[in-house]
């Protein structure tokens, strides 16, 4: 029986309706492709706690957590992800990335010009319709 990992992952909007779009590195998991930022919800802790921690970790930023985005569960060769996207807006700092290679902000009708992380397929989608 595979492991399933709960991950919570920033849909972050900026003033000119652009979302921050963050690029694995090569040393990580499923490396140079695209993902929305976050990471693994720790033991006892509630998804809007865990997405605060790891972009103010991964991004050296602040975020304030609004409603859910989308909460998919997605099968990979070795694991199981439950990723839960959150729609958020930084309230403090510029996003600077220490653990993915770079970052862009790009309009909702562009996300697809990126190859993305195959559980973050469903959230781009749906941002793509404008949800």
């Amino acid at each position: 029986m595979k492991k399933t990992i709960k991950v919570v992952a920033a849909i972050i909007e900026n003033d000119k309706n652009e979302i921050l779009c963050a690029l694995r590195s090569p040393k990580m998991d499923h490396p140079n492709r695209w993902e929305f930022p976050g990471g693994k919800v720790e033991k006892d802790e509630d998804i809007y706690t865990a997405l605060v921690r790891e972009i103010k970790e991964e991004l050296t930023c602040k975020i304030e957590t609004h409603e859910i985005h989308n909460d998919i569960f997605h099968e990979y060769e070795t694991f199981n992800i439950n990723l839960i996207s959150i729609k958020c807006k930084i309230v403090e700092g510029t996003p600077i990335p220490k653990e993915h290679s770079t970052l862009i902000w790009l309009k909702r009708e562009n996300l697809d010009s990126l190859k993305w992380a195959p559980a973050d397929v469903p959230a781009v989608e749906l941002l793509m319709e404008g949800i």
